[in-house]
């Protein structure tokens, strides 16, 4: 069999890595016999609790609303955004389906709850990836032959196909370099991630039973139930008889009615322990742990108090390193793999979606940007949607400011004397009238002594 030119024969022995969890579509039994008992719960039941639900709904639109960037490096090692013919297309709409937003969603809505996302690509006349589909996981199973290489056998039914007209709507045996495989930590076959969903099912089921049993006690009018007792025997078929009639009667939508009862019966309602009223604390608990093989921070979900002495910055910064990053950079080297895509060019998914601030705080990061020499006004202007402005373009300075080069030239081809300032002069004598007077009488008494002695 060849396919995308590659000859696929028998004489290859070609082997399933087995999957630890056997398929995510049924959790694992939590006590034997449960699945006879209809006790066991499902993938779809475990996902639709509150905590585990918000955690996929935080993490997948996070990464979903960034979007995607062709960047090329100038010169300077300055990465800017570019466009490109063979590349660009095929990040703006990656299939006929689906938006960039709701493709990067489902990339990371399958690796959270599968551990492994499959994007299948799809090739132009020329051979340049113009397509992506993102591979329900539970339909691609991973098989490496005796030489090493590796395959994705995937089965799509004739009315679930979404495949482009050249994959048919049965087993197919793909290589490897037609899939993109972004997979969680694989801990048990390099092949196979484990999803976070796997350490937060158990947490999820308890507090799913907690609140089956409350959606039950409530629709019971909040009643525990109770007992009913007769001071004579009774025969266990009796006994059988008047249960179901009180079942019937006195139970459910009947709850409220007067009962009467004869033969000196009584009804004995059960009581609440004091048990009961940690159960708050411990399904609070419970949505802490599902938190954590995420890492979303329980503030995120509306559990707990924000910490204290963060800033909203800081709050964010600490979401974006623990649940996004990795995703983030995953998937931007992947999809530089996967298209073919190599230095200078590089695909990377804009943060300042998720780093937004609010308008006050921008005003003062570009202004302290554009005062310390970082940015141009026309960059910090286009910030807030304003056009350029006359001489936007340049950095400015001070006058008495000189470069960093001139200074280090002059200091060490030119040694600059030290400035001494010149003496100010002396200020000439200001004579008061009273001086005049003193300096008339001091003349007058010199000529008289002169007189008196010639």
């Amino acid at each position: 069999m060849q396919l995308f030119g590659f000859d696929i024969t028998r004489r290859k022995a070609i082997s399933p890595v087995f999957d630890w969890r056997n398929g995510w579509r049924v959790i694992s039994e939590p006590f034997s016999g449960a699945w006879q008992r209809n006790q066991s719960e499902t993938a779809g039941a475990v996902i639709s609790y509150p905590a585990l639900y918000a955690c996929l709904n935080r993490i997948s639109p996070g990464v979903g609303k960034l979007p995607f960037q062709l960047r090329r490096a100038d010169e300077q090692g300055i990465w800017q955004p570019v466009n490109n013919p063979d590349y660009s297309p095929v990040l703006r709409k990656p299939n006929n389906y689906q938006t960039a937003q709701q493709f990067r969603e489902s990339w990371i809505l399958s690796k959270l709850q599968h551990g492994n996302t499959y994007v299948l690509k799809g090739r132009d006349d020329r051979g340049v990836v113009n397509r992506l589909y993102i591979l329900d996981a539970s339909r691609v199973q991973p098989m490496v032959a005796d030489n090493g290489d590796v395959y994705y056998q995937i089965h799509y039914s004739t009315s679930q196909n979404l495949l482009p007209e050249n994959y048919p709507g049965e087993l197919l045996m793909i290589p490897a370099y037609e899939i993109i495989h972004d997979r969680m930590n694989a801990l048990h076959h390099p092949l196979i991630g484990v999803p976070p969903l796997a350490a937060a099912h158990w947490p999820a089921v308890k507090n799913l039973k907690i609140l089956k049993n409350a959606a039950e006690f409530f629709g019971n009018g909040a009643q525990p139930g109770g007992i009913l007792t007769a001071p004579a025997g009774m025969s266990e078929t009796d006994a059988n008889s008047l249960k179901t009639y009180w079942d019937e009667n006195f139970t459910g939508e009947n709850r409220g009615k007067v009962a009467v009862i004869g033969a000196d019966m009584k009804y004995t309602s059960f009581a609440f322990k004091a048990v009961d009223s940690q159960m708050v604390e411990q399904m609070r608990y419970s949505d802490e742990q599902i938190c954590q093989p995420f890492g979303v921070p329980p503030y995120k979900l509306g559990i707990g108090a924000i910490p204290g002495g963060l800033k909203v910055d800081d709050l964010n910064q600490l979401y974006y390193s623990d649940a996004l990053q990795a995703h983030i950079e995953s998937m931007e080297y992947l999809l530089d793999e996967g298209l073919g895509i190599s230095p200078p060019l590089g695909v990377e998914l804009d943060l300042e979606p998720l780093l937004r601030m609010d308008e006050g705080k921008r005003a003062e990061v570009e202004s302290k940007l554009v005062g310390g020499k970082i940015k141009r006004p026309d960059e910090a202007r286009r910030k807030f949607g304003l056009g350029p402005t006359a001489g936007g373009d340049t950095l400015w300075g001070q006058h008495q400011d000189y470069p960093l080069g001139v200074l280090r030239d002059r200091n060490d081809l030119e040694p600059v004397e030290p400035i001494v300032p010149e003496p100010e002069p002396e200020p000439e004598p200001v004579n008061t009238p009273e001086d005049e007077a003193r300096m008339i009488a001091l003349m007058l008494e010199k000529e008289l002594a002169h007189v008196c002695y010639s």
